[in-house]
């Protein structure tokens, strides 16, 4: 056994500097991030995003009733509907229900938390009717590799910002 283990030693030894060399050819190749554009918002628009986000931050994870007792239901918000449902009846002990009181500022309702407004697109002609200043640009997810290519190839000519840039 211990022939074999200098054997595995001089090959790691070996390895060792051409994965490094791979490893710096790998960021010469990607090329650099796009700078990411920020959209234009005026103060008020700022200051609601900001309070958006510290009621996220403090809001309870509203819970489907008793999920946690059968495997067949996921942990994602159903309203409650049966007649003597404790979580509708409102218990103490039960989770947090979603209600009216927990919404956010309808001006920045549906608006991405960079500031921009989501414009769903499958195609590159989609993308002509896009304002670069408060819209950004998410790519439909049956979209393939090769036209995912062209829209972000487009994209960047025009200045608009793609949420979800993918793998390419």
């Amino acid at each position: 056994m211990a022939p074999r283990k200098k054997v595995e030693d001089k090959a790691v030894e070996a390895a060792a500097p051409l994965a490094e060399k791979a490893r710096t050819e790998k960021k010469s190749q990607v090329p650099d991030q796009i700078k990411k554009i920020k959209p234009k918002l005026d103060a008020e628009t700022l200051k609601l995003l900001q309070m958006r986000a510290e009621r996220l931050s403090k809001q309870p994870k509203f819970l489907r009733n008793e999920w946690f007792r059968y495997e067949r239901l996921e942990n994602v918000w159903r309203r409650p509907r049966g007649q003597t449902n404790k979580l509708r009846l409102n218990y103490r002990y039960r989770s947090a229900k979603v209600r009216i009181g927990y919404g956010k500022p309808a001006a920045v309702r549906g608006m991405h938390p960079s500031g921009f407004r989501e414009v769903s697109v499958h195609r590159s002609e989609d993308l002509e009717g896009v304002d670069p200043k408060t819209q950004a640009v998410r790519i439909g997810s049956t979209v393939g590799t090769r036209k995912r290519r062209q829209i972000v190839e487009v994209a960047d000519k025009l200045g608009i910002r793609v949420l979800n840039r993918g793998v390419l």
